[in-house]
């Protein structure tokens, strides 16, 4: 099938890509707008994108040199629904893009001229980068006002991260922030139930939990930025509403709006005969919350349950799921990444074997997921320039040798997580060179863009004249896939089934980078105890919209680093914590925490062992998938050398046994919500630094929903908690701090030893 996948949501301004499933590079495929909002300037003609129509319109081809146009581009620019079809090979194909009002605001950025790290006299030109222009440098130009570097821009409520380059040499690379003022995302969850309807017949009753974003700011949006980055951040004034959009797939377009209009509030009761003769394929429903803003939509499926259990007739009856579950096995998994070229130590080479060889290490540390960065043919030590999609790295062994590897680790009850590669390939993949030689069925693989924004004096060769490969940052040896093209699509589809037959997930590098409809495919495409894993700077919650299943957490690993630093209290964390519900993530349980990976300096190095044990506590106390770099426990101080066999802290070692040994055994750290209120509020430090410590209780989650249950962070400050609850008590200073707690508390679990209201605390107390 060439369907388009699910019904879209965006707002004005930002663009959707929308693409044929399983494309055949040799099929013909013409996409028309049907529809558009009465306010839309779009032309809804009825005649189909050519591949030669102008890029300035609602609907834009893609960037390749087909006269027809298989992926196009949806730049709504009015509030509403835009209808569309695909004609494909298999027939014709309906796609619905629901449009909310746009959401940017203007905001200056404004750097002194002095603040860059060249002389005022010495720069030339200064480029923008950040995600909001794809770290692709020269294409934004700040310009000079009097003392200062000035770029006006339009981006959504938030704190942003940007940078000023000077002369285009991310060498002199100016790191700032700015807060625009303005609400957060809402969140919805669902909750489903098969009930009896009018006369005994059966009925799907869909209940949608929306949730406002919580306000971090006390609701003062002109509050001037305070220097934590928290101003204006707001939970904004509009209710939470929720639309329920029908999949287009799955019924036709009669009986989607029949359902639809069954909706009334936060609530869709959908009575059987209302449903599709035939759900041999289901029915899907998208409920997309939306306010102030809108948010990432949640789905389930109603479908036939025809297991044959006993009291199921025949026909089945009605069952409804979550079709984007996370598999079973990554519920809360503790995650090892091993740097593969410098895991064996400083003599012996790494690979496959040596790992395999040592997998009963891994094993010891009470990991659930070995995280193995780029296996495949690279010319680089890291691996992240690929050659070969379908060959590992000769240095590293054969395909049967990392096979065996697997295997070890499966042995061992160790799930094994590829790193996927595919927002570029080398330079020196054969596909570029015969891109960049002129071979025509080469001329789409890759993006191209004008010359005048190349900022590594390369001399390219042409296609046209004055272009270049595109590229990210000033990444030139790694140029970016065009997943315009079919035959790139093909492609890559084809290397995700190649793998996902041989591992148990993939970590996406450069997430980022790919469109969300390729995600969804691959979703939809892996087995279904296949892990998910994106790595999206900074972290996003429409990557988890029927994508991925696990996410970096962004927001607490720079908050670590910063509490480290210095630079924030420890208390900050709660902060920290809040601001992915303020993003619009639902469900904490599904951020990947970190305290270090291979593209940072050592947490050690950089702020002390203290402060290490105190933030690698906390990601093991927090909900989520706590993931330990290979080295940081065993007191590594260069990222990306070799692990420290023979010189190794073993204390460091098994203060991170200690930790996964205890997430083990107690429930609530993998799956208990957080207050940073209730009983964290009466401790208090009377002896230490009162600014490197902090405390959250873990307590269990109060709603424990089919598709429920956020296990987010409480504002309670009240004697709720309970005699269940767990007190987690972090130090991030050399010294031990002393704490005064609640008199209910009795035993540090983490020390296995009893305590009184002072507790003495290394790095963390977990206390009941």
């Amino acid at each position: 099938m060439h369907d388009p996948g699910p019904p879209r949501a965006t707002s004005v301004g930002e663009s959707v890509e929308l693409s044929p499933r399983s494309p055949d590079p040799d099929g013909t495929y013409e996409w028309t707008l049907r529809d558009a909002p009465a306010e839309s300037d779009a032309r809804a003609d009825g005649e189909p994108v050519r591949g030669s129509d102008d890029d300035d319109g609602v609907l834009v081809p893609g960037a390749t040199s087909r006269p027809d146009a298989p992926v196009v581009h949806l730049r709504p620019d009015a509030p509403g629904t835009y209808v569309l079809t695909l004609d494909a090979p298999d027939g014709t194909h309906r796609q619905r893009v629901r449009a909310y009002p746009d959401e940017r605001r203007p905001v200056e950025l404004r750097v002194p001229a002095a603040d860059l790290p060249v002389d005022d006299s010495d720069v030339d030109r200064v480029s923008l980068m950040w995600p909001h222009n794809d770290r692709l440098l020269a294409r934004d130009r700040p310009e000079r006002d009097g003392d200062d570097w000035v770029c006006p821009v339009r981006v959504p409520p938030g704190r942003h991260g940007f940078s000023f380059v000077a002369n285009d040499d991310p060498g002199n690379e100016h790191r700032d922030a700015v807060t625009v003022p303005g609400p957060g995302r809402p969140r919805v969850s669902l909750s489903t139930s098969v009930v009896e309807g009018d006369g005994d017949a059966e009925a799907v009753r869909i209940t949608a939990d929306a949730a406002a974003p919580p306000d971090l700011d006390g609701g003062e949006e002109s509050t001037p930025d305070d220097g934590d980055g928290a101003s204006g951040r707001t939970a904004g004034e509009s209710p939470v509403a929720v639309d329920f959009l029908v999949d287009d797939r799955d019924a036709p377009p009669e009986t989607v709006a029949r359902i639809e209009s069954l909706a009334a509030g936060d609530a869709l009761s959908i009575p059987v005969s209302a449903l599709p003769d035939d759900l041999a394929g289901g029915v899907r429903i998208h409920a997309v919350p939306h306010g102030d803003r809108y948010g990432a939509a949640e789905t389930v499926r109603i479908e036939r349950d025809r297991s044959g259990a006993a009291g199921v007739d025949e026909a089945g009856s009605l069952a409804v799921r979550d079709p984007h579950a996370p598999p079973e096995w990554a519920d809360s998994p503790t995650i090892y990444e091993v740097f593969v070229r410098s895991f064996a130590g400083d003599t012996l080479p790494t690979t496959f074997r040596e790992i395999e060889r040592r997998v009963p290490y891994i094993e010891s540390l009470g990991v659930d997921a070995l995280w193995l960065t780029p296996v495949l043919a690279s010319p680089t030590e890291h691996g992240y320039h690929v050659t070969d999609y379908y060959d590992t790295a000769s240095d590293l062994g054969s395909r049967e040798a990392f096979e065996s590897l697997v295997a070890a680790c499966h042995d061992a009850g160790i799930r094994v997580i590829f790193d996927l590669v595919i927002n570029h390939t080398s330079r020196d993949h054969p596909a570029f060179q015969m891109h960049a030689a002129g071979v025509d069925e080469y001329a789409d693989h890759y993006r191209r863009a004008d010359s005048a924004f190349d900022v590594t004096d390369t001399d390219w060769a042409e296609l046209a004249d004055g272009d270049m490969p595109e590229y990210y940052f000033n990444w030139r040896r790694i140029p970016n896939l065009n997943f315009d093209s079919p035959a790139v699509r093909e492609w890559l589809l084809d290397v995700v089934d190649e793998w996902s037959a041989v591992v148990d997930g993939f970590r996406a590098d450069v997430a980022w980078g790919v469109p969300h409809g390729f995600w969804k495919e691959v979703s939809d495409r892996v087995p279904d105890d296949f892990l998910l894993l994106d790595e999206t700077l900074p972290h996003d919650p429409f990557y988890g919209e029927g994508e991925f299943d696990l996410h970096y957490d962004t927001s607490l690993y720079e908050t670590l680093r910063s509490v480290g630093a210095g630079d924030a209290p420890a208390d900050a964390l709660a902060d920290a914590f809040a601001r992915a519900e303020w993003l619009g993530f639902d469900d904490p349980g599904l951020q990947m925490r970190y305290v270090e990976n291979h593209d940072e300096e050592r947490y050690l190095a950089e702020y002390g062992r203290g402060a290490l044990k105190a933030a690698a506590a906390t990601v093991f106390a927090l909900p989520g998938a706590p993931m330990v770099y290979a080295g940081q426990e065993r007191g590594n101080e260069t990222y990306r050398g070799p692990i420290r066999w023979h010189d190794g802290d073993n204390d460091l070692t098994d203060f991170h046994r200690d930790l996964a040994a205890l997430r083990e055994r107690e429930p609530l750290l993998r799956d208990g919500a957080v207050d940073f209120a209730g009983l964290a509020a009466d401790v208090s430090v009377v002896d230490g630094d009162a600014e490197r410590v902090t405390a959250f209780v873990r307590r269990p989650d109060e709603d424990d929903g089919e598709h429920g249950g956020d296990g987010g962070a409480s504002g309670s400050n009240d004697d709720s908690d309970g005699d269940d609850a767990l007190l987690v008590v972090v130090n991030f200073a050399e010294a031990p701090a002393t704490v005064t707690v609640p008199d209910r508390v009795e035993t540090d679990l983490f020390a296995d030893r009893a305590v009184d209201t002072d507790v003495a605390v290394d790095s963390v107390a977990v206390l009941r």
